[in-house]
Parts: C-alpha cells; structure tokens; sequence
C-alpha cells in the first residue's frame, strides 16, 4: 500500500470514528503532540495543540452538537498528506438542520495524523 493509501485509509478511519462520536477512536489514530486547526472564530480558527486539548475540544463539541455528521464529498492523498472535501451538517437546539461545507488539511506521521487543519465556505 501507497503512503497516499495508507493516509487515505487512516483519515477514512477518523472520519468514521468522528461520525459515531467516538472520540477515543479519533484519538487513536492522533498523535500525541497532535494539533487541531477549528474553523472558528474566522477569520483564523482557534488551533488545539496535544492530545488533552483536541481530546477536550471534541468531547465539548459532541455535547454541543449530538447530531453532528460529516459527509465526504472528496478524498485524496499525496504522501503524508491526505485532503477531504466535506459537508458538516448538524441540528441545533431549536430543532433546525444546518449544514456547512469545507476542507480539511491532514498531515500523518508515525501512522497517526498529526496535523488537522479545517477550513470552512462562507
């Protein structure tokens, strides 16, 4: 297997694990010194660097969003880089369905991603 396929697949595992709000499964496949890039606040997003913080930001991130799922709508990788293309949708606390478009950015090392860098449409 490729070093794109290898990232390919690890990334499809994350995103799988991230529809079932697993995120000791998610955190499995990061690294320790791992760093998170949010999308928000725009316009630069707030980054989450090592393990304790990205784990806190998605355990707070499914309690605020227990209906988040992602859709990819693109994936491709180039050596230890893995690109996917998404759609975020989510039902808030009124009972209305949104959804959001973006990109993520996703460095491996070791086997295990290292870098999530999110970016999102409008």
């Amino acid at each position: 297997m490729s070093e794109a396929e290898t990232s390919i697949n690890l990334v499809l595992k994350f995103n799988e694990a991230f529809n079932h709000h697993d995120v000791t499964g998610m955190m499995a496949l990061m690294s320790d010194d791992c760093i998170f890039e949010n999308t928000s606040p725009a316009p630069d997003g707030t980054v989450y660097t090592g393990r304790e913080a990205v784990t806190q930001f998605w355990h707070d991130f499914f309690r605020q969003s227990p209906q988040a799922h992602i859709e990819i709508e693109e994936i491709f990788g180039q050596g230890v880089h893995c690109v996917m293309r998404w759609r975020y949708d989510w039902v808030d606390a009124a009972g209305n369905a949104g959804h959001v478009r973006g990109v993520d950015v996703f460095r491996i090392k070791n086997n295990l991603i290292s870098e999530k860098l999110s970016y999102v449409k409008g």
